[in-house]
């Protein structure tokens, strides 16, 4: 790969995150104030201080006076965007621009007000021209084909891939009724999961993630002067993003059981990281499970399984909360709902809570001596994608 890496350059030394819900009462200004006012006061620094700010936003048009606005500040504001991927965008830009030595101080941001528009999506500008073979179908009919695809390749039959997606539905849902961060707070039974309307194919809604408002903060530094702000840093190991060529709607040979964007992120984050044996070294993930069938797919993906058995790993509690390899312990996107801006950052903010050890007790994970953190995301549609995978650790090398 031709990705060097930035490996223990760069500290988390402070974070926010508001409440991820339907903020009726706030508008995007609210949402900035709340999350960058809760990572200065984390760390301790006022706003004047920070050098720099990377602001993620997914959705509409603007620049970079949607943070200096609310934030009263004249200062370098970069608004980034790379679909479902642009909250841990910012944090890419923010810790490279840091790395370099161009600012001492950098703060990212992602925000996201999805429920005033009444609907979820990317909006704002004119798509490219292109040759026409784009797909029409809805995001879960995307997914739904990954589902039978995964269950005929590896011979799993429908009423166990139907318990295998439930299964996956309900972890999150119980590890989200234990965050007063989350959007839906309620654990939820096998049985309703199971039992719920259709939505596409044999997803049902319970297989859907949600819809919210929200936004998440991050301020990082070079490594060395991260104890000048922190007695718990977090470090960045490796940042991987990669964008494929969209052939999959016209490849014969794609066959919806991987996505390779995803892979090949995991291998160059891992390369930077020095991360041998996922299974072995990594201690969480929060992962995109903007389906249950796309968080599925990503297990295998990201090494935590072998291809074709990540379904039996699901059924044997691998990735619960109590697990071996927990996976998505503040409730994922099932239990925040998308706020394509924030979803990256609130990512961060989990890896940041558990690895520095403040996460609330009935919630914590048991892994955390491994010291290393995944966030996942990706962006787009199986086979036409862009993925995100970066590695986190409260040591430095």
């Amino acid at each position: 790969m031709g990705s060097h890496g930035i490996k223990d350059q760069v500290a988390i030394v402070g974070m926010g995150c508001t409440k991820f819900t339907e903020h009726w009462d706030k508008g995007v200004d609210e949402l900035l104030l709340w999350s960058t006012s809760d990572a200065l006061d984390s760390v301790g620094v006022a706003k004047d201080e920070i050098d720099a700010f990377w602001l993620g936003v997914g959705m509409g048009k603007g620049s970079g006076q949607m943070l200096s606005r609310p934030l009263s500040i004249t200062k370098p504001v970069t608004r980034v965007e790379n679909f479902c991927a642009t909250g841990s965008e910012a944090l890419r830009n923010a810790s490279y621009a840091v790395a370099s030595g161009a600012y001492d101080l950098a703060m990212a941001v992602g925000v996201e007000k999805v429920k005033d528009s009444g609907y979820q999506g990317l909006v704002g500008g004119n798509n490219p021209a292109t040759d026409g073979t784009d797909r029409t179908l809805t995001a879960a009919a995307m997914f739904a084909m990954c589902a039978p695809a995964y269950a005929k390749k590896y011979g799993v039959s429908d009423e166990q891939m139907r318990e295998v997606l439930a299964r996956i539905s309900w972890k999150n849902h119980q590890n989200g009724a234990r965050n007063e961060r989350a959007q839906f707070r309620k654990e939820v039974s096998m049985e309703t999961i199971c039992n719920a309307p259709l939505m596409a194919g044999t997803l049902r809604v319970y297989d859907c993630s949600g819809v919210a408002d929200g936004s998440a903060a991050a301020i990082v530094c070079r490594a060395e002067d991260a104890h000048r702000y922190t007695e718990t840093p977090l470090y960045v190991k490796g940042l991987s993003f990669m964008a494929g060529p969209a052939t999959g709607n016209a490849d014969p040979d794609y066959d919806y059981t991987w996505f390779p964007e995803i892979h090949l992120a995991a291998q160059d984050a891992y390369a930077q990281a020095g991360i041998t044996d996922p299974r072995a070294q990594i201690a969480m993930a929060e992962v995109h499970d903007c389906f249950t069938p796309a968080e599925l797919l990503i297990y295998e993906d990201l090494g935590f399984a072998e291809r074709g058995e990540g379904w039996k790993e699901v059924l044997n509690g691998t990735f619960d909360l109590d697990g071996d390899l927990p996976v998505n312990p503040d409730g994922g996107l099932k239990s925040f709902g998308h706020p394509v801006g924030a979803s990256g950052m609130r990512m961060f903010f989990e890896n940041w809570l558990q690895l520095t050890g403040q996460a609330p007790p009935e919630r914590r994970i048991k892994t955390a001596d491994r010291g290393l953190g995944i966030v996942h995301n990706l962006g787009g549609y199986p086979g036409e994608m862009v993925s995100f995978v970066g590695v986190v650790g409260n040591e430095r090398d």
